[in-house]
């Protein structure tokens, strides 16, 4: 008897696992659309010189024992006139906690300005950033452990030339971190019209719970979900429950989906997904 646990993204993406997670799009917002400025975006060449990543400020490195924890990213940016990185977003993700600190990391760079016949434009680059870290445990004020991720040495990043550059462009908002506190539903765009569903580019297989395997459970839950404006996962919840561990393990699965966010318009745009995840036995 086989087992599958499927996640399989339908808006316009395609499935890499061995079996299906169904992505429905919500109907369009209401919400008006706000008007942004597009803006000129160019690629270093002859006639335009390139940004150059200035030193890196960091908090001290972790120096004890702990668990290594490496691995490298490449994301997609476009550099504005003051030299702020802006429309951060995945070419290459880890797919584990790391993509996270390579998007603070490049959140954090500031560049000297790419220019045409001296003066300051938006240019677009790719930047490959590799991370050496350490999982340090720690302890909340419950006594309960905790763990994050604690550099261990400064990351080695590379400019390159991004293939296909966009020719125009809206430029996000210059902090890009999605705050659930500070957000609601009805400001969410939804996929439809101008605005362009995102585009999976790392996958995982969700797992079968020992529980539900020991008892073969099969069924299917719903979980919703807001893919940022750096297309990472956000806001992961179970909507209808299946039990016995299999919520978890689809939560678990679709917060390690990395996208090319939603875009409206040549600007990227957080939008709520709703994923139907199949537990079957064949």
């Amino acid at each position: 008897m086989r087992r599958y646990g499927s996640i399989a993204f339908v808006i316009a993406l395609a499935a890499s696992c061995s079996g299906a997670q169904q992505v429905t799009p919500q109907p369009a917002s209401a919400t008006p659309d706000v008007p942004h400025e597009s803006v000129k975006v160019y690629s270093p060449g002859p006639a335009v010189t390139a940004p150059e990543l200035l030193p890196l400020s960091l908090a001290s490195l972790h120096t004890g024992r702990c668990n290594k924890f490496d691995g490298r990213a490449t994301l997609s940016l476009l550099v504005d006139t003051t030299g702020k990185p802006r429309n951060i977003m995945f070419i290459k993700p880890q797919g584990t906690d790391l993509d996270k600190y390579a998007l603070r990391i490049a959140a954090a760079d500031r560049f000297k300005p790419g220019t045409v016949d001296g003066k300051p434009v938006v240019v677009a680059e790719s930047l490959d950033v590799k991370i050496q870290s350490c999982v340090v445990e720690s302890k909340d004020s419950s006594g309960a452990k905790t763990y994050s991720l604690q550099l261990r040495s400064a990351p080695v990043q590379q400019l390159e030339t991004l293939p296909q550059p966009p020719e125009q462009a809206v430029l996000a908002p210059e902090d890009e971190s999605w705050d659930a506190s500070a957000s609601s539903d009805q400001h969410l765009l939804h996929v439809g019209g101008a605005v362009t569903a995102p585009m999976v580019l790392n996958s995982v297989e969700v797992q079968f719970s020992q529980e539900a395997r020991a008892k073969k459970i099969s069924g299917t839950c719903m979980v919703s979900l807001i893919v940022d404006t750096q297309g990472m996962p956000q806001n992961v919840q179970v909507t209808k429950k299946l039990g016995y561990g299999l919520d978890e393990e689809a939560v678990a699965a679709v917060n390690q989906y990395r996208f090319k966010p939603a875009m409206q318009n040549g600007g990227p745009v957080p939008v709520k997904l709703t994923v139907e995840v199949n537990f079957r036995f064949d």
